[in-house]
């Protein structure tokens, strides 16, 4: 990947969008040094034109945006950065900073509905990874979700065993009703684990996409 800093004076916009759902978070800026930053540590680094300084996201807040993928443009001017992000991506403690306060609840509810029943189905399961992110993060009390983490790793694992096998019986037995609930928890619960083992939805759909072979 051979980037042009030059025709920027040395900087570069860095568009930034959430990997799982596909939503743009936020633009900034990135040096030569910010770049290689931001590739050695996993965690999105820019250069900050205000503070005259490099800044990684979240260093003071712990919102941070863990790299996915990097895709430069046609014009090696401009890097698209997938991220798996921790928190809300703007300061003003929002999920992006295109969110307009007055139109955000109306907007996303138009297009929610736009959506195929797939899509709202994806987007559902991106907005629940959120959540649990969310709740590991700032803990509720009373939460299923956080006495899972309370309990650990092991349990978390156990739970995802349990579930897939209760999705097993159900398969074979052709109980296709239960089954629908039964695998809705192996969902979520494997969501949990991954959460609790440092990995994300986005991580494992990469895998996926590697390991397809379109046809010739």
């Amino acid at each position: 990947m051979t980037i042009d800093f030059n025709k920027g004076e040395g900087l570069v916009p860095a568009i930034i969008q959430n990997a799982a759902t596909g939503k743009v978070l936020m633009l900034g800026y990135m040096n030569e040094e910010a770049f290689e930053q931001t590739q050695s540590t996993g965690l999105v680094t820019f250069f900050s034109r205000s503070k005259n300084r490099l800044w990684t996201k979240g260093e003071t807040s712990g919102n941070t945006l863990k790299v996915v993928k990097v895709e430069l443009d046609c014009d090696q001017d401009t890097l698209l950065i997938l991220v798996d992000p921790t928190g809300p991506a703007c300061h003003r403690n929002t999920e992006t900073c295109f969110d307009v306060e007055s139109d955000r609840d109306s907007y996303h509810l138009r297009s929610f509905q736009n959506f195929t029943p797939t899509e709202q189905a994806l987007q559902f399961i991106a907005n629940l990874e959120q959540t649990i992110k969310d709740r590991r993060k700032n803990p509720i009390e009373g939460s299923y979700t956080n006495h899972l983490f309370n309990k650990g790793l092991n349990k978390m694992a156990q739970k995802v065993g349990e579930e897939a096998v209760e999705v097993v019986i159900d398969a074979v037995a052709g109980n296709t009703e239960p089954m629908k609930g039964e695998a809705a928890d192996l969902i979520f619960h494997l969501l949990v684990l991954l959460e609790a083992s440092g990995l994300s939805l986005a991580e494992v759909v990469q895998v996926l996409e590697s390991r397809h072979k379109p046809r010739e």
